[in-house]
Order: C-alpha cells, then structure tokens, then sequence
C-alpha cells in the first residue's frame, strides 16, 4: 500500500492507493505550522490509523512547497514554518520505522499526471504549473529526476531570454523575484504574471479571468494581448523544451484551464526550437488538485 501527504500552509491531505494504484482511503487535516512535535504526530497518528485499517505497512511519501538540501536533508520551506530548517524525512522515518520519501510538490503533480495510463511508458514527462508563480518537475522513466541540488525542473527560476525581452519593447518591467533575482520567467509567464503585463501593457488592472473572458468576447485590446503574451510563453518554453527536450509536457495551474494554449502553443514552439527538433505534445493536467497527494504516494513507485 502506497500512502501519499500532501501538505500545504493549511491542510495535510492523506491518501492510500493499493498496488492497481487505485485510491482506496481519504482523510484532511489541519496542518501544524507552528508545532514540529504535532506535526509529527498528526502524521504518524494517521499512518497508524490507517495501518490498522488496511492491515498492511504502508509505504510513505510526502509532497510539500519546500527543498530538501541535498548535502545534509535540511527542508527549506516558508510555507510551515514548523519544519523549516529541520531534517523532516529522516525523523519522521525513525518515528515510523520505515523509510520515507520527500518531493517538492511541483515534482509531485508531475508525478501523478506521468503514472497516468495514457502516458505511463512516456521515457520523459515534463509538469508546469502556471499559477501565481511558475513551477515545475521533471520525470524520467517513471521516478523524479531532482538533480544534484533538488532544483532540477525550477524553471520559474531561469531568466527571461533576449528575444523576450525585445518582444516586451522599449519599456519592459523589471520585476524582482522572491529568489532575490530580477528576470525570473515565473514573474512575467505565470497566471500572476498574465495579469502583471496586462496592466502594464494596457494601463487597466485585471484578473486574468476577466482579461480571457473579454478575449473570449472579441475584445479587440485583449485579442491583441493575448496575441502577445502566446508568443512571449512561446519564446520562453521553446528555450525550456531546447535544454530539456521531454517528450510529454503537463500544464496545471489556474491559467493551465485558458484552452487556447493548447492550440496556440504547438503552433508558435517550433519557431524556438532547434531546426530539427519537435514540439513536446503539450496536455492538460488530469487530477486537478488531488495530483499531489496522489504523486506524492506514488514516490514509492518503481517503474
């Protein structure tokens, strides 16, 4: 049995899934952000709990918004203040008794979408989550690839390349990051970023559900911006797909739901890639929001 947390700032959600990977237990909790101890025990109490139930010893997995260092197991997170700066997997595995796994949980919901039926032979899956910020993970041959530092796949994090910044013209913001950086693609080609060039293109400040509704209208200023902001994502994936070149590629997030990208994407990605290199079949994540817990269970997983 395959036990999967998902944990965020708020809540912890708790899934089993059997070895036909179907979920076959559900439970929520309140997260202790400010407790280590709690923390801990909620966690335990539920894998107990559910050891009993199952009348197994359930394999575990966590997904969480942080990093583990990868020299000394130290988790980075300003999420849940409680476990930052502690060695969380390797405690927890000795109050459990069991080895533990431990993901960021954009590596999660990449996890999820690539243990997928439809594309579970797939040698490479990429997941981008374009949300208030720009996430994303890579799989390879079904395991998280995290690389020497447990930052392979933070693309938000690379900058704003040349032919981006000329198509942004003469007056272009320069945004800093929370990284303490300026030029990350996570300002400028996320949901929250949508919305950032839109007032700074337009002069009008709009949530990015009204901007693409008014598109949807035939509205000829958020015809033209889209337009842009197409070409501009277009410029930005093509260098991510040239040093990555997966295969797969899984959009989430809330502007992931804009179902122009998917005919709008393919189309323009070519110009940006190398002559003899194709576009990565893009798709629409399929779990939603139960993709983290169910990628963080699937850790576990050996392909």
């Amino acid at each position: 049995m395959y036990y999967g947390f998902d944990v965020g700032g708020t809540k912890i959600e708790f899934g089993a899934f059997d070895t036909t990977l179907t979920r076959v237990a559900t439970e929520r909790v309140f997260t202790p952000r400010e407790d280590y101890e709690q923390f801990i025990e909620v966690i335990a109490e539920l894998v107990g709990k559910y050891d009993a139930i199952l009348e197994c010893t359930g394999m575990v997995g966590l997904g969480l918004p942080g990093i583990e260092q990868a020299d000394d197991g130290v988790l980075l997170t300003a999420n849940i203040p409680c476990v930052n700066g502690r060695c969380l997997r390797q405690y927890l595995g000795k109050r459990l008794n069991r080895p533990v796994r431990l993901e960021n949980d954009a590596n999660c919901f990449v996890l999820s979408e690539a243990w997928d039926d439809s594309i579970r032979n797939s040698p490479s899956v990429m997941g981008l989550i374009l949300g208030t910020g720009l996430g994303g993970g890579l799989v390879y041959h079904g395991e998280v690839f995290s690389g020497r530092n447990q930052v392979a796949g933070e693309v938000g994090h690379m900058r704003m390349p040349i032919d981006a910044w000329f198509l942004l013209g003469d007056n272009p913001p320069l945004l800093s990051c929370g990284c303490g950086k300026q030029g990350c693609l996570e300002n400028y080609i996320s949901g929250r970023g949508f919305e950032i060039l839109y007032e700074h293109r337009h002069g009008e400040a709009k949530n990015a559900v009204d901007i693409i509704q008014d598109y949807q209208a035939g509205d000829a200023t958020a015809v033209t911006f889209v337009d842009f902001f197409m070409e501009l994502l277009a410029i930005c994936l093509g260098n991510i797909f040239t040093a990555c070149d997966p295969h797969i590629v899984v959009l989430g997030g809330g502007l992931a739901n804009f179902e122009q990208l998917y005919q709008e994407l393919p189309r323009r990605i070519p110009r940006y890639l190398l002559p003899i290199a194709r576009c990565p079949e893009i798709r629409k994540a399929k779990y939603g929001t139960s993709g983290g817990v169910r990628g963080a269970a699937f850790l576990n997983l050996k392909p």
